[in-house]
C-alpha cells in the first residue's frame, strides 16, 4: 500500500503467482493431524485454490474449500477434516508468524475461514494450507496500514459481473500484472442462469441453481478459472454480492418472478444461495448466514487515507418500482433504515482523506429518454429517487466521496450531482461504474455508441462511457485519485492482451472527475 514492499510484490508476481499449483519448497512443516483410523482424503482437495480478504491493520481472513470433485458436491467425506494453516513474512516460509489448525466442516461445504490476528500493519504475508498430507498453493496477502498512518498510497482494482458463459475471465491476467493492494468485487460473482448450448463456456448442471448443492457446484465451476484462481492467490479481496448470486433483480425476499416462485420457495433459495456465497468468499464470521439473511455491509479503513463503506443494496430494498411515480415515492428505500443510518454515521465521522462507497448498482442518473422527460432503470438508484437525492445532499458535506459500482456491464464514469433534475446544481462527488469482467461478451462498439452517444446531452454528468470488458484500477494518494480503465482485446481467449482505454483524475477537495 505504501511503496516500501513493492520489491516483495514484484518478486512474488514473477516467481510465484503464476505457479498457482506449485508445492511449497519446505518438506517439513506442521505435524500431520489426520487420524490414522480415517481413510485418506481423495487427491486434489485444493482444486478451488485459496484466497484472502477483508484486510485490517492487524488481521486478514484466509480461505480455502476442500473439494476434490468440485462440480459434484465437492467429493469430500461426511466428516470434519482438520486443515493446517500457516502465514509467514516470506514466500519460502522461513519466517513464520502464525500457524494453527481449522476444522473444515461438511455443514459449510468443507470451507475454511481463518481470521488471523496479531499481524503487523501494512505488510505483505504469504500463507498456505495442508490437509491429510496435501499442500495447497501459496498465496500472498497484505494487511491494512496503521490506523494513524496518513501518508502512502493505495492501489485498488474494481471488478464485477463475471458470467462464465459469456467469456473467459481474461481481465484478471492483466490485473495480476498491475499488482493491486486489494481487489474490490461489487457483485455478480456467479450467474444463476441455466446452461446455454451456444455459450462460450457452458454452465454446469441442468438448469438454474435452487439448492445448496447446486449453488456450490456453480461457485466451484467459476473457481476453476485459472486467471480468477491466480488473482485470488495474489491479493486480498473485499467482496459484496448483487442479484445474480441469487436470482436476477430480486429485492429482499421478493424474487424476479413471484408468480413462479412462492415466498417459501424463494426463502429456501435465498438460504441456500447465501450459505454458498459465504462458503466461497474470504469473509469473516460476521457474514455467517442466519437462514435467508447475511450481514455484508461493513467498513474498512486504510490508515487515514481511505475509508471503504461496503453496501448491501439487495437485502433491504423495497421492491422495484415500475413507473416514474413509483420511483419518486418517498417511502422507497434501497438501503433500509438501519444500513442507511450506519452509512451516514461512517461518512459523517470519517477520519480519512477519501471516503469510498462500494455500491452494487449505479448511483448517478441514467436518463434513457432522448429529449424532454425522464426514463430510468428502476433496478438502479434511479428507482429510489428520494433516498438517492437525500444521500447526494449528505455527500455535499463529506470529504472527498467517491462511489465504486458494478452491474451495468458498461464503463460509465460520472459526476455526482446534488440534484440531477437541475443540471446546474453542485457536483458533490464522483462515480466509477466499472465494466464487466466477461458479462455481455465482446460487444459491438459501433452499435453501442450509436445507441448511447445520443443520450449524452441528456446526461451531462457523464464524463466517459464505453462498452469493452475489463476493470478499473485506482491509484489513491492524498492529493488525488488516478483512475485507469483497462480492457482486453477479447474475452474469447484467456490470454488476450489488455490496454488502457482511458485515464481519469479526481482531485482532493474538488468534487467530480475529469478525463486526463
Amino acid at each position: 500500500m505504501t511503496g516500501t514492499v513493492s520489491r516483495d510484490r514484484r518478486r512474488f508476481l514473477t516467481a510465484g503467482a503464476a505457479a498457482l499449483g506449485a508445492a511449497a519448497t519446505s518438506q517439513l512443516w506442521l505435524p500431520g493431524t489426520a487420524r490414522a483410523a480415517e481413510p485418506p482424503l481423495p487427491d486434489g482437495v485444493f482444486t478451488l485454490g485459496i484466497a484472502s480478504g477483508d484486510p485490517l491493520p492487524d488481521a486478514v481472513v484466509l480461505w480455502t474449500r476442500l473439494a476434490p470433485d468440485p462440480l459434484n458436491g465437492g467429493g469430500m467425506p461426511d466428516r470434519a477434516v482438520p486443515v493446517e494453516w500457516e502465514i509467514a513474512e516470506d514466500a519460502r516460509f522461513g519466517r513464520p508468524v502464525r500457524r494453527g489448525v481449522a476444522q473444515a466442516l461438511p455443514e459449510y461445504g468443507h470451507s475454511v475461514h481463518v481470521d488471523v490476528r496479531g499481524l503487523r500493519p501494512d505488510r505483505a504475508y504469504w500463507y498456505r494450507f495442508r490437509a491429510d498430507g496435501q499442500l495447497s498453493p501459496t498465496g500472498r496477502t497484505r494487511t491494512a496500514p496503521h490506523p494513524h498512518s496518513s501518508g502512502g498510497s493505495l492501489r485498488v482494482a474494481l471488478a464485477s459481473c463475471q458470467n462464465w458463459q459469456n467469456g473467459y475471465f481474461t481481465p484478471y491476467a492483466d490485473m495480476l500484472a498491475q499488482d493491486p493492494d486489494f481487489v474490490l468485487f461489487v457483485g455478480d460473482y456467479i450467474y444463476e442462469s441455466a446452461p446455454s448450448a451456444t455459450a462460450v463456456r457452458r454452465h454446469e448442471g441442468g438448469g438454474e441453481p435452487y439448492t445448496l448443492v447446486q449453488y456450490r457446484n456453480r461457485y466451484a465451476q467459476y473457481r476453476t478459472d485459472p486467471n480468477l484462481l491466480a488473482m485470488h492467490a495474489a491479493a486480498p479481496w473485499v467482496v459484496t454480492f448483487d442479484d445474480h448470486e441469487v436470482d436476477n433483480d430480486f429485492a429482499g425476499e421478493i424474487p424476479q418472478d413471484p408468480a413462479k416462485q412462492s415466498h417459501d420457495a424463494f426463502v429456501a433459495r435465498l438460504t441456500a444461495a447465501y450459505q454458498a456465497y459465504y462458503e466461497h468468499m474470504p469473509v469473516r464470521a460476521t457474514a455467517v448466514p442466519n437462514g435467508p439473511h447475511i450481514r455484508m455491509h461493513r467498513r474498512l479503513d486504510f490508515g487515514r487515507l481511505v475509508r471503504l463503506n461496503v453496501l448491501d443494496t439487495r437485502q433491504f430494498r423495497s421492491d422495484q418500482a415500475t413507473t416514474r411515480a413509483g420511483a419518486e415515492d418517498p417511502s422507497m428505500t434501497m438501503l433500509g433504515a438501519e444500513q442507511k443510518a450506519w452509512l451516514l454515521r461512517g461518512l459523517r465521522h470519517s477520519p480519512t482523506r477519501w471516503n469510498l462507497i462500494a455500491s452494487q448498482i449505479m448511483m448517478a442518473e441514467t436518463d434513457l429518454q432522448i429529449g424532454p422527460g425522464k426514463l430510468w432503470f428502476y433496478d438502479a438508484w434511479d428507482g429510489y429517487q428520494a433516498e438517492r437525492n437525500a444521500l447526494m445532499g449528505e455527500l455535499a458535506t463529506v470529504r472527498n466521496p467517491v462511489v465504486l459500482t458494478g452491474d451495468r456491464h458498461l464503463t460509465m464514469i460520472s459526476d455526482l450531482k446534488k440534484d440531477f433534475a437541475d443540471p446546474e446544481s453542485d457536483v458533490v462527488g464522483a462515480e466509477f461504474v466499472g465494466t464487466s469482467i466477461s458479462s455481455g461478451g465482446d460487444q459491438d462498439q459501433v452499435a453501442f455508441h450509436d445507441e448511447w452517444d445520443p443520450r449524452m446531452p441528456d446526461n451531462p454528468h457523464w464524463k466517459f462511457i464505453d462498452a469493452h470488458r475489463g476493470y478499473h484500477l485506482f491509484d489513491i494518494r492524498r492529493d488525488g485519485i488516478d483512475a485507469t480503465v483497462r480492457a482486453p482485446e477479447t474475452v474469447l481467449r484467456p490470454d488476450a492482451a489488455s490496454s488502457t482505454l482511458a485515464r481519469l483524475r479526481v482531485e482532493a477537495g474538488k468534487p467530480g472527475v475529469r478525463l486526463v
